[in-house]
């Protein structure tokens, strides 16, 4: 099961209020990959070299700042309650802008919100989170799928757990973080059968099974 595909580096955001699991958990699935493939590399990206604080008090370090612009093939973006913020974020969106066209941008849970903002998903299918939580479900509320459709009125809104459109790969619901993982190291050239080998060690292979198929292709996705 030896692996012949270059190394893929990940590079993931943080920010005030992100929602811990959107960004751990595709983070874990490339640290246990690592295994296979020490050239894989994640790592976090801020505004600025500070701490930040995610939700409930969670706290990390950035890796990298914006002004650090460091060499990646994927940047991803997560979701949680921050990202309301994130929407105006100008220096965020112009980091987006400034990334080659070869460098994935993806998202996790209402991160997908960023790109539809950005007017980065028109044409395009993508998905967000489905579940509403009890704020959403209130008579005001809304369910951050329906914001997405507000926010991008000409994306085509998919329920899949993961929707590749090409370059912008969105992921909906807060563990879809895990699938998303696993679909980077596919784009990178990962052979299913290594992939579900990643899923076994970090015993999750009945859940990887269940959501392999759960996704949506809508453009060709040839592997780097």
């Amino acid at each position: 099961m030896a692996l012949e595909v270059p190394g893929f580096r990940l590079g993931i955001y943080v920010f005030k209020d992100a929602e811990i699991v959107d960004f751990a958990a595709p983070y874990g699935v490339f640290s246990v990959a690592r295994r296979f493939d020490p050239e894989l590399d994640a790592f976090l990206i801020a505004d600025a070299m500070r701490p930040v604080q995610a939700q409930a008090g969670f706290t990390v370090l950035p890796n990298y700042c914006f002004n650090d612009q460091p060499a990646m093939d994927a940047f991803l973006i997560p979701g949680g309650f921050g990202t309301r913020q994130e929407l105006h974020n100008e220096r965020l969106h112009e980091f987006i802008r400034s990334l080659p066209e070869t460098c994935m941008l993806t998202s996790v849970c209402t991160g997908s919100w960023i790109y539809g903002t950005m007017g980065l998903l028109d044409g395009l299918a993508a998905t967000n989170r489905k579940e509403p939580d009890r704020v959403e479900s209130a008579p005001n509320g809304k369910v951050p799928l329906d914001r997405l459709a507000d926010l991008a009125p000409t994306c085509r809104i998919s329920r899949a757990r993961v929707v590749d459109a090409g370059r912008i790969i969105t992921a909906g619901g807060i563990t879809s973080g895990m699938e998303m993982g696993f679909h980077l190291l596919r784009r990178a050239g990962w052979e299913e059968s290594l992939i579900a080998e990643v899923a076994r060690v970090m015993e999750y292979s009945a859940a990887y099974e269940h959501y392999r198929e759960d996704r949506e292709e809508s453009a060709v996705t040839p592997s780097r």
